[in-house]
């Protein structure tokens, strides 16, 4: 924390983004409730806002600094903040305008350790917003994130196939089970209520939906269907129009890694080279990232 607005220096962050509405697309992505707290983290390199429950779930949007048309940093270390999501999300649209491109210029700390907001491309009005922040209770757990072995668990799946196979597996208090196999190379999600429902996607027969696909050996993890869905449940519509990938990869003990890339592009340049994974270059993208760590009952296909 920073008392820099107070002794008359610097504010830690001053900066301006010139498409409010990709910065909305990337936080609603990980907004899977209505009541959320979020910790912001400031550094020279960017923005990161981290959300978690249960310490079974995490997400974080890295808004990288060649996202902002002006980033001006001067703070010394990190600053970290807490800030209500759904207020932050909802702050932020009402800069937005459907189809205009609209400059903001966001500020950190104001006189009294807020976030502030205003507009700044009209010379005729101007929006303004404070936004009360506070210090973070709790420091986000260490999802420790590492390889399962020397061939990476991972797969590529168009993301709006990833968001309607877990769509489709919603059992009330389930589980979900993730399963890769080489041979033949495959992923399957697997649901258990009162009946069991599968979705394959063979990686050979279907790479129009399953782009990417590396594994060594046949793995199988339990994860609760609730912290899976929150990893697609809000997908922004740009993502699946754009027809965009997404992928995970399974980590040492069965910690999954879900990633989505947001453009945060202005809506009247056209979108830069996209790739048949749907990777734009890195520029202009807002990286999101889950971490749901699994259910403790796994079985042997994972020694």
């Amino acid at each position: 924390m920073s008392s820099s607005a107070i002794d008359g220096e610097a504010p830690d962050l001053v900066c301006q983004l010139d498409n409010v509405q990709g910065i909305v697309d990337a936080l609603t992505a990980v907004r899977w409730k209505r009541h959320q707290d979020a910790v912001v983290e400031l550094s020279e390199h960017g923005v990161v806002l981290i959300v978690e429950e249960s310490s079974c779930l995490q997400a974080k949007v890295y808004l990288q600094r060649e996202l902002f048309i002006v980033y001006e940093y001067n703070a010394q270390g990190r600053p970290r903040f807490g800030v209500s999501l759904g207020l932050l999300v909802d702050c932020l649209n009402t800069f937005s305008i459907p189809g205009r491109s609209t400059t903001i210029e966001i500020q950190y700390p104001g006189p009294d350790m807020q976030l502030l907001l205003k507009s700044v491309d009209s010379p005729e009005a101007c929006i303004y917003a404070e936004i009360r922040t506070r210090i973070p209770e709790t420091i986000s757990w260490d999802y420790n994130f590492e390889p399962a072995g020397t061939t990476p668990l991972s797969f590529t799946v168009k993301s709006a196939a990833l968001k309607e196979a877990i769509d489709d597996l919603e059992w009330p208090g389930s589980s979900i089970q993730i399963m890769l196999q080489p041979v033949p190379p495959s992923v399957t999600f697997k649901g258990e209520g009162h009946g069991d429902l599968q979705i394959d996607f063979m990686y050979y027969v279907n790479t129009d939906l399953l782009i990417a696909f590396s594994c060594d050996r046949q793995v199988s993890y339990r994860y609760k269907y609730k912290f899976l869905r929150a990893t697609t449940s809000n997908i922004p519509s740009s993502v699946i129009r754009d027809n965009r990938g997404s992928k995970l990869t399974i980590g040492r003990g069965g910690m999954l890694k879900v990633q989505h890339l947001v453009s945060v592009a202005r809506p009247s340049i056209p979108h830069p080279h996209i790739d048949s994974a749907g990777y734009q270059q890195p520029s202009r993208i807002a990286y999101i990232e889950f971490f749901v760590k699994p259910e403790e009952d796994e079985d042997t296909n994972n020694e």
